[in-house]
């Protein structure tokens, strides 16, 4: 028995040991690389509004002799920002950043140096170097510094292409001000989309970034820069588990373009899209949810030009595979403007290749308003909505130039159960233009039941397809 337990003993102290050394030794890489990481605090000064805020601190004093256990609520009732008795005065945030070059630039994030009045990077062996912002892109959350050094050390850039789902990867930054702090983990997913980061195909890790990491670098097992650190997912404001770093191949395409020009040109075409549900595939003739179905086709861009329709589901970008439509932006801003780019389509249930030209992203806002309840209305029908033809009032209120109708109700029925709201147009059904109410309620009064069925509605400047079926 005894000579049983002894071996199950020495067994398990095996396991153990194979299971350590399969684990990754990072300490070789926190050497090679830690001199190249910095911590970076800026300096923020108060804001015009911020000014026209002030109060006089003799108006506004904390009451003395506070008893001790409510101290902390006065406290931060009186000197917090947007307490009564705040004055807004220069504020200090922190970050991190490396260094790329040995002349002195730096990567860190667009977030960490927006409004900085200084920018101050401390390098590991001590010293503190005012830093020159060269520029910064909001849209990639990058900025580029350049420190007044030299023979400074660097990091080595990788390749984010050739990270695996599942691959060891590195973070060295400044959590809460901890300079120098390393943590590890995996990589959880690539390509990830957010909703404030349309051209950037984020790197998912589950590397514990917490504030103070972001701009710092993400290492492979290499040594080598794969990412930014960027975003976390928390509802606390602490690490959770996710986190999100920029590919650094579209950093470097970001400090190339800010280097030669100042700022970031991307490439265009001209289309607003969405994901296909399930639903909406079958309605469209697709054999399966994929691609990124084209809701609105800007006029005069460069998928007018080519030929590009409302209701096209685009499946492939330059010989690239496109699954969901969150991949698309991406690979499209990276393209050289004026580039001939090649487009797979499925029109209508049929497979088509159109060429088209890579246009320059153009600054753009969206204009939110509410619909003008006046106009006189038509009959509810057998979807439970009430619709009215457009005005030319409306129609540049709402951003439609021709065709269209407007919900003016919507009452029990299939268009409530899929989220048609009241001031939403209605531009397309099925794959018919929708003209008018009269030809609108005509069309509802032939939809087949029990096939899926998509509409096309605009609401607040901005198109979206929705998919129903109507009972048999």
């Amino acid at each position: 028995m005894l000579n049983v337990l002894v071996s199950g003993f020495i067994m398990l102290l095996l396991l153990c040991g194979n299971v350590y050394a399969q684990l990754p030794d990072f300490t070789e890489m926190v050497k090679n690389n830690g001199n190249a990481v910095v911590n970076i605090s800026t300096t923020q000064k108060p804001t015009a509004q911020d000014q026209q805020n002030d109060v006089d601190p003799g108006e506004q004093q904390m009451p003395q002799d506070v008893p001790p256990e409510m101290e902390e609520f006065f406290k931060r009732f009186f000197q917090s920002p947007g307490g009564r008795g705040y004055i807004p005065r220069e504020t200090n945030s922190l970050g991190s950043g490396f260094i790329i070059s040995k002349d002195g630039y730096v990567l860190t994030n667009h977030h960490v140096v927006v409004n900085a009045a200084e920018i101050v990077v401390k390098l590991k062996d001590r010293r503190e170097l005012v830093a020159k912002l060269i520029g910064s892109d909001e849209s990639s959350d990058v900025a580029l510094l350049k420190l007044d050094a030299k023979d400074l050390p660097v990091v080595e850039i990788g390749s984010p292409d050739q990270l695996q789902v599942g691959e060891w990867v590195l973070a060295i930054g400044t959590p809460f001000g901890f300079e120098q702090s390393v943590t590890a983990g995996i990589v959880s997913a690539k390509g990830r989309s957010l909703p404030d980061g349309n051209y950037v195909p984020f790197i998912q890790t589950d590397v514990a970034i917490n504030p103070g990491n972001s701009g710092g670098p993400l290492f492979n097992m290499q040594g080598k820069v794969v990412g930014i650190n960027s975003q976390i997912y928390s509802r606390s404001g602490g690490y959770m588990g996710l986190s999100f770093a920029i590919p650094i191949d579209l950093a470097m395409n970001v400090v190339e373009q800010l280097k030669t020009k100042g700022k970031v040109s991307r490439g265009w075409l001209g289309v607003q899209i969405q994901d296909v549900t399930r639903q909406l595939a079958e309605s469209f003739g697709m054999d399966r949810p994929h691609g990124a179905l084209v809701a609105k086709v800007i006029p005069g861009g460069p998928a007018d030009k080519a030929g590009l329709q409302i209701g096209d589901v685009i499946v492939e970008f330059n010989g690239q595979i496109i699954e969901t439509s969150a991949e698309l932006p991406p690979r499209v801003g990276v393209t050289p403007i004026d580039e001939h780019a090649k487009l797979k389509i499925i029109r209508q249930g049929e497979k088509m290749e159109v060429p088209i030209k890579v246009g320059l992203l153009p600054a753009q806002s969206v204009a939110q308003s509410q619909p003008d309840n006046n106009p006189a209305e038509v009959s509810a029908n057998r979807l439970g909505l009430v619709v009215s033809d457009l005005t030319a009032d409306q129609r540049q209120q709402f951003q439609v130039e021709k065709n269209g109708v407007l919900v003016q109700k919507v009452v029990k029925g299939v268009a409530q159960e899929i989220g048609i709201q009241t001031g939403d147009v209605i531009l397309r059904l099925q794959n018919a233009v929708v003209r008018d109410s009269a030809e609108f309620n005509k069309l509802v009064t032939k939809l087949q039941p029990g096939k899926s069925i998509a509409i096309l509605v605009q609401r607040n400047g901005n198109p979206l397809f929705l998919a129903f079926k109507l009972e048999k």
